[in-house]
């Protein structure tokens, strides 16, 4: 399968999301979706960055806007995740690496002095024709949620404006 591309339309694929509900990438058109990839459920640093998309949720959801938190972990790990920190959108589990291998998330990773495998920490901005719009990679999530609403802020008026 081809890689996503900015300007271009992402291809369909199912999706396992907590709460055992199965959907498609497309089940979303009409809405915006950002689709955020994290390397491990219930690390620091993913537990923040799903805390800063939560603590903003009510903005996205002004602005008709959907979440999804990514990671390979398993559909169990991923519903403990979202249960315990409370986060007020789906979760998508994706052990057999389809989805990351489509937004080309899995990079070879220096941890503790070896190299690993690993979901570099990424962000995608599809818009409600399920065009990919914008991405972001290597992602520090310190302000990062801050500044993917204001990219949905400026699609939602670019397109209103179109």
């Amino acid at each position: 399968m081809p890689k996503v591309a900015i300007g271009k339309k992402v291809p369909d694929l199912d999706l396992k999301l907590t709460g055992e509900k199965s959907v498609k990438l497309s089940d979303y058109r009409g809405k915006t979706l950002v689709l955020y990839f994290y390397p491990k459920a219930s690390t620091p640093g993913c537990t923040q960055e799903g805390r800063d998309f939560s603590a903003a949720i009510v903005k996205f959801r002004r602005q008709s806007t959907i979440i999804l938190g990514a990671s390979r972990d398993s559909l169990k790990a991923q519903d403990n995740f979202k249960c315990k920190q409370e986060f007020p959108f789906e979760l998508v589990s994706d052990p057999d690496e389809a989805l990351c291998d489509l937004f080309d998330v899995i990079k070879m990773k220096n941890m503790y002095g070896k190299e690993v495998r690993g979901i570099e920490r990424s962000t995608f901005l599809i818009d409600s024709q399920g065009v990919l719009r914008q991405e972001w990679r290597k992602v520090k999530f310190k302000g990062h949620a801050d500044e993917v609403l204001d990219a949905v802020k400026a699609l939602k008026k670019a397109s209103s404006a179109g």
